[in-house]
């Protein structure tokens, strides 16, 4: 499941290929972006930026979002793709590779100086330089009554959390995802925990929250309803918590929400 740390990892893969090269080529299959042409300009940047992933020529920013389904692939120039070129909705080109996007949730190509205004309804990046823990904890006690997962899951209060993070952080701090900010006594800790857990998985294949990288035993609750806690062997519970939106820019979507009930309150 695409997350903050996904998208970093994903512009750790996309740097060497891109930035610093020349497209020679490139192909925006969206139709509102359909005559836009980067080729003969230089990548100065790829850049992750919580959920989203910054290309960063001199003129312009592309700004594209995985959502569930997205991925990017580099190929060789001339290799076959290994994914039908119908789901391709971007190509960037240089003279040794081609990256392509497939199956993106969202497209963005904005003049370079725009690019501030696009990015700016997001909230602190917990991956990048210029962190504000303060901020994030200022945001999220800024709409007491919204259940705590669903607070930590809006972009606008900081940016790359999804919901594996949460339901473990939520485990972790003993703390209901359901339950309203306004009763969390420690948002500070909250916050502080949370971008430990995603700075400690960055770089890491699989994601771990127990200490115990083995397959099964990664994670607390997430992805576990009906399995017994670890800690206390009660069984895990999983429910939803409604539609409201997550981002200002994408899609509304269920919570889907794991948790023990005797260790968590």
């Amino acid at each position: 499941m695409p997350e903050g740390d996904s998208v970093h990892q994903l512009a750790a893969r996309l740097r060497p290929v891109l930035e610093g090269r020349t497209l020679v080529r490139t192909d925006f299959r969206v139709p509102r972006y359909a005559t836009v042409d980067l080729a003969g300009e230089v990548v100065e940047a790829v850049e992750s930026r919580g959920k989203h992933l910054i290309v960063r020529t001199a003129s312009t920013s592309v700004r594209t979002h995985l959502k569930m389904e997205g991925e990017w692939r580099v190929y060789a120039p001339g290799e076959r793709w290994t994914k039908p070129a119908h789901r391709a909705r971007v190509v960037l080109a240089t003279a040794d590779a081609e990256a392509v996007g497939f199956d993106l949730g969202e497209v963005e190509v904005v003049p370079r100086a725009d690019e501030a205004a696009m990015l700016a309804h997001l909230g602190p990046d917990v991956l990048g330089a210029d962190w504000d823990a303060a901020t994030a904890v200022e945001r999220l006690a800024a709409s007491p009554g919204v259940p705590l997962a669903v607070a930590l899951l809006d972009q606008r209060n900081l940016a790359g959390l999804g919901n594996v993070y949460v339901n473990e952080l939520c485990f972790l701090r003993g703390i209901r995802p359901h339950r309203p900010v306004g009763e969390v006594a420690d948002l500070a800790g909250v916050v502080a925990l949370g971008r430990r857990l995603i700075v400690a998985n960055r770089d890491r294949r699989a994601r771990v929250t127990t200490g115990v990288d083995r397959r099964g035993q990664r994670l607390w609750v997430y992805g576990r309803g009906g399995e017994p806690c670890r800690p206390c062997r009660t069984p895990i519970e999983r429910g939803e918590l409604g539609r409201e939106r997550v981002d200002a820019i994408t899609d509304p979507q269920e919570r889907v929400v794991f948790w023990c009930p005797n260790c968590q309150r």
